[in-house]
């Protein structure tokens, strides 16, 4: 289920690429870093730079909380490691 869940944003982000062969799109590409990175507070204020939504941003930092308890470090690699070869 964790991988499955990985694969699963992966594929939600790569739906918001940019069109043409030009790779994922910069703040795709960003946010998933931020998301897959230790700091759960340096995730909600990237995503605060979009929305200042007190649910947008409780819902992010839950999402990451959960993401955090779920993947191991190996699963997040496996899915920064795809996004690359995607790049």
């Amino acid at each position: 289920m964790k991988l499955t869940g990985a694969v699963v944003l992966l594929g939600a982000a790569l739906l918001l690429t940019s069109g043409g062969n030009c790779g994922i799109c910069p703040a795709i590409k960003q946010e998933v870093t931020y998301f897959l990175g230790p700091s759960v507070s340096d995730y909600v204020n990237y995503v605060s730079k979009y929305s200042n939504d007190s649910a947008i941003l409780e819902n992010a930092e839950n999402l990451k909380k959960c993401v955090d308890g779920k993947l191991t470090e190996e699963d997040k690699a496996n899915v920064q490691s795809l996004v690359d070869k995607i790049e």
